[in-house]
């Protein structure tokens, strides 16, 4: 085995064993170079990336549109920037068929990221979500390409589509381990009975997507929720500032919204 695939299987079983049951890993999932580093120096053990933010910074909207190899380089950028675990957003896998879902597991694994999202969302189709068997499919075509040295958490849409409930997403959920998915995230609740629910059901650890409103991280770690994710909020928290600087400059000709910003030498030091 190369030295190179040996710290890969290595980051894979470290990112791994960061999904314990009532001790959540927290993600505050990145969409470039610097705000990976910003992660891992703020001592996140692991880095997720957020397709939304990736989208954005390279010129394209969420959802199924950026093509496959805009998104693998901004993930090369990312992996290259930091030394701790990196987990990919690919949104629905990047391909139509399972086979060209295991092509882009490949390419995730050549540079160096050791985790996947794969969403069950279809976008433009009579239903907002894929038929359970064929999301299996496709599932089970990327653990086969990624085997140990890939985690993959499946997001199931159900409560972010509107598109079932509870034993919905159960359902789905189980299905999905079966066929290979070695967590569950389940984005749009924040209710802690469906949440507490949804972890004593699920054969699998379970994420969360957390942000204003949501339990907090020792609340999600009481309800033995093992990965909390912020998902796309970062980068709209932060896109944020860019407008009220903008607005504020072009209309009032002050500059207040820049006040707290991050200090120009301290973000230079970390991409040294």
């Amino acid at each position: 085995m190369t030295s190179g695939r040996l710290k890969v299987m290595n980051s894979a079983a470290a990112f791994r064993s960061l999904h314990v049951p009532g001790t959540p890993l927290v993600l505050a999932n990145a969409w470039d170079a610097v705000g990976a580093r910003i992660a891992a120096a703020s001592g996140a053990p692991a880095v997720a990336t957020t397709s939304a933010g990736v989208c954005w910074a390279v010129g394209a909207p969420d959802g199924g549109v950026l093509a496959r190899d805009e998104a693998l380089g901004q993930l090369a950028r990312i992996v290259r920037a930091v030394a701790v675990p990196v987990t990919a957003d690919i949104e629905s896998g990047f391909g139509d068929t399972p086979a060209e879902v295991a092509d882009t597991i490949r390419a995730v694994l050549a540079i160096g990221a050791v985790g996947v999202n794969i969403e069950d969302r279809v976008r433009g189709g009579a239903h907002p979500l894929r038929e359970v068997d064929d999301q299996c499919e496709r599932l089970a075509a990327a653990k086969q390409a990624g085997g140990d040295g890939l985690f993959v958490n499946v997001r199931v849409d159900t409560f972010l589509a509107g598109a079932g409930g509870l034993a919905e997403t159960v359902e789905r959920a189980k299905a999905y381990v079966a066929a290979g998915a070695d967590g569950v995230f389940v984005p749009g609740t924040a209710d802690p009975h469906t949440i507490g629910a949804l972890v004593a059901a699920i054969p699998a650890p379970v994420n969360i997507l957390a942000g204003p409103g949501s339990p907090t991280v020792a609340q999600l770690a009481g309800l033995g929720v093992a990965r909390i994710s912020l998902g796309s909020s970062v980068a709209e928290a932060a896109y944020a500032v860019v407008m009220r600087a903008a607005r504020e400059a072009l209309e009032t000709g002050t500059y207040t919204a820049l006040a707290d910003k991050a200090d120009y030498g301290t973000l230079n030091d970390l991409m040294r």
